[in-house]
């Protein structure tokens, strides 16, 4: 069995989730799915990278996505996020170009969002593993249930976290979020060329985020990665 492993903050904040007899079940699938013909992903090691990236007291914004990229050697555990010199997916192109309009910076095309992890930007997708070629076929699996508890443990800390939900999948987490008054929550459709013209190229949620981190005083997160 696929035993998981999280960084040591979060594996004592969420130590009685990972109890439960679903997180056994989870861990038998994907191991079962590891040994298919058709590949999963991320890869094993990647799958709990964004909470390697961003411990859990580190962590100031959430950018929830839906879940991994599907294609070889695009997913490495951050939403949205690609490895160096991979091409980069279009939803990811739509991001980075609203990046580039809302703060006025110069649009390059790296697509690996790293530093923004190292500074408190939590980079979750709802479900954390997908199999080759075909979106959300690891959904309802359980995944959704671990990043609820997530987003919970999130919830319950004293101080504000700017929760930024694009597309209907994240958006599902919104009344999870709003119990407490004192979250930041952005929403936008998803930057997928099917909806990103519907609202979310011009959502400025860029510079709304580093609004509301000035406001609780909180350090900004500089963008420029390009």
């Amino acid at each position: 069995m696929e035993r998981f492993e999280l960084e040591p903050s979060w594996a004592q904040v969420l130590k009685d989730e990972l109890k439960k007899p679903y997180i056994r079940e989870l861990e038998k699938f994907t191991a079962e799915e590891r040994k298919k013909i058709t590949p999963i992903y991320p890869p094993k090691e990647f799958v709990f990278n964004a909470f390697y990236k961003t411990p859990f007291d580190a962590v100031n914004v959430v950018i929830l996505g839906q879940d991994p990229y599907h294609r070889q050697n695009q997913a490495h555990g951050l939403s949205f996020s690609v490895l160096e010199g991979v091409k980069l997916p279009p939803s990811l192109k739509n991001i980075l170009k609203e990046l580039s309009d809302d703060l006025n910076l110069q649009y390059t095309g790296k697509g690996c969002l790293d530093d923004w992890a190292k500074q408190g930007v939590l980079l979750l997708n709802a479900t954390l593993t997908v199999s080759e070629g075909d979106p959300l076929s690891h959904h309802g699996r359980g995944w959704e249930t671990f990043t609820d508890a997530v987003i919970e443990s999130l919830i319950n800390r004293k101080d504000p976290i700017c929760f930024v939900l694009w597309g209907k999948s994240a958006e599902k987490k919104a009344k999870q979020i709003e119990k407490n008054p004192i979250h930041y929550v952005l929403k936008a459709p998803h930057p997928s060329p099917f909806s990103a013209h519907t609202g979310f190229l011009g959502c400025r949620h860029f510079s709304k985020i580093n609004q509301f981190l000035e406001k609780s005083r909180k350090k900004k997160i500089d963008w420029n990665h390009l």
